[in-house]
């Protein structure tokens, strides 16, 4: 990779897209939980970025730091997935209840090789998800651990009355039961989850499915770990367990979804390139990257299809994100990196995709919240920065639950070269909710500004609103003495026309259109 840093505000000529959206043609609802968030007990996530401890001098509720809390609240999170990850597969639950000081600890051998003392544990992120409003995902431990383990990790956290383990929660000090909708059955089965075959991960998923029950009216969403990138033929396998080829009638009800994980980045694995160091070559071979989680979605949404016509079984993206070297001088196991607007950017051109795929599409997790690769947050001591990724989280939150709107682009021009392949440069999507019309556009060209006109048919919409991401170089970030380098700003260029609206879009920004909904024909 080049080591260049090079500026990207020269200033082309303009090209010109069509987005033609119909607001009498409702598509389907894109489920708020394509806005999840992901925490691992891996570098300074958990440690130092959710939990300081009950005497840090940080403000604090019981050890969890409240900035922390405040920042990802005004995201509207919906759900948080712990404990890994890769961690979750050597993670057994009871080390971490009870008295913090007599919990046992433990080597972490996935991330840095560092001791876990184990204190913060079930009820420490049951406390947090409480604080966020956020519902918790539990990743449960197929690759070390035993069927019965996970078990009574579900009738632990989720049984009312008297059983064993509902005695055993209110000793810790918990009276009821809580709401725990999502478990990940494994992760990574195919790889740091067991090294397993996709014939045998699939037989676990039944048997360890089967043993989760549902207590009381906590219904499980279990999801059983699936495929990395474009490997299709898990996903088949998994779905071969559940239904048959071709089939009509309703898969079984052993696991309700699977997984699929896929990352973003701009060479081979081996030389991931840097943070913030790279040109606009790295960066275009990185949107094409992101770009490809399109045809990710696709492909294993195609399988499922074959055997879940009705589409009653979710996909769920529960890692993705950019993945760059760590920053120098850091813990090659904490994979701490930098946060620049390029990064900001692949953010945005993933939830167009996922609004596309919000049929079969049911949560996506960014990998990870604090501290962790494509992180929202990064705190030193007392300070805490809000990423570029962090603003596009925000300025999307209005697609949350809301219904989607088709998005047809006509932009012939917006295209360039990387190697051999092309890179459609404009994305957007749209979406409705309590009379409000919704539309993100990304221009992922770094010199061209682009000249957008919204043909906005069967409706009519009043005064616009509009919030715009850029900065003078792609490569820009906030740090704690910088924090809004990268930050959203009012931007005053959309105007309404004759059925539509219209706006030039400057290079490498992203932008939020709001507008109320006046009048939509039936």
């Amino acid at each position: 990779m080049s080591g260049a840093t090079t500026a990207a505000t020269t200033v082309g000529p303009a090209v010109t897209a069509t987005a033609v959206i119909n607001l009498d043609l409702e598509g389907p609802t894109i489920n708020r939980h394509l806005y999840g968030h992901f925490a691992e007990h891996l570098g300074r996530c958990v440690y130092g970025g959710f939990w300081v401890g009950e005497d840090s001098p940080i403000p604090n509720e019981g050890g969890i730091r409240l900035d922390v809390v405040e920042a990802l609240r005004a995201l509207d999170i919906p759900n948080l997935r712990w404990p890994g990850g890769c961690f979750a597969d050597e993670y057994h639950w009871r080390d971490g209840v009870g008295p913090r000081e007599e919990r046992p600890r433990m080597v972490n051998t996935h991330w840095g090789n560092v001791e876990e003392n184990n204190h913060f544990g079930t009820h420490e992120f049951m406390a947090l998800c409480e604080l966020l409003c956020a519902e918790p995902y539990i990743s449960g431990n197929v690759g070390s651990g035993t069927v019965r383990e996970m078990s009574e990790w579900v009738e632990y956290l989720t049984r009312d009355g008297d059983s064993p383990m509902v005695r055993l929660r209110k000793a810790n000090g918990r009276n009821e039961p809580w709401r725990v909708p999502f478990w990940g059955i494994g992760n990574e089965t195919w790889g740091c989850g067991g090294n397993m075959r996709a014939e045998y991960s699939a037989d676990l998923a039944r048997q360890y499915a089967t043993y989760c029950r549902d207590h009381g009216d906590n219904t499980l969403y279990r999801i059983a770990s699936g495929a990395s990138d474009d490997d299709y033929k898990w996903t088949e396998t998994l779905m071969q367990q559940i239904s048959c080829f071709g089939c009509e009638a309703t898969p079984k009800n052993f696991f309700q979804a699977l997984s699929v994980h896929h990352y973003t980045l701009s060479g081979p694995w081996e030389a991931k390139g840097s943070a913030t160091v790279f040109d606009t070559d790295d960066y275009y071979r990185t949107m094409l990257s992101a770009r490809g989680v399109d045809r990710v979605i696709a492909g294993h949404s195609a399988v499922m299809d074959v055997y879940d016509r009705g589409r009653t079984v979710g996909l769920v993206l529960d890692e993705w994100g950019t993945w760059w070297d760590v920053e120098p001088g850091t813990n090659p196991g904490f994979l701490f990196q930098q946060n620049t607007l390029r990064d900001a950017l692949v953010a945005s051109t993933h939830f167009d995709i996922f609004h596309k795929h919000a049929a079969r599409l049911r949560m996506a997790n960014i990998a990870q919240t604090v501290n962790v690769l494509q992180a929202m947050l990064l705190t030193d001591g007392d300070a805490l920065v809000r990423t570029p990724t962090y603003h596009v989280f925000e300025m999307n939150k209005g697609h949350q639950d809301a219904t989607s709107l088709a998005v047809h682009l006509r932009a012939p021009l917006a295209r360039r070269a990387v190697g051999e392949a092309e890179l459609e440069t404009v994305s957007a999507s749209a979406s409705v909710k309590d009379g409000s019309l919704l539309v993100s556009l990304t221009n992922l060209d770094a010199e061209r500004p682009v000249e957008v006109r919204l043909d906005l048919r069967g409706g009519t919409v009043g005064a616009p609103e509009a919030r715009l991401l850029t900065a003078g170089r792609l490569q820009d970030h906030n740090t704690p003495e910088a924090a809004a380098t990268v930050a959203p700003r009012a931007f005053e260029g959309v105007r309404s026309v004759d059925g539509g609206l219209t706006l030039t879009l400057p290079p490498h920004a992203f932008l939020t259109v709001r507008a109320p909904l006046t009048a939509v024909e039936h």
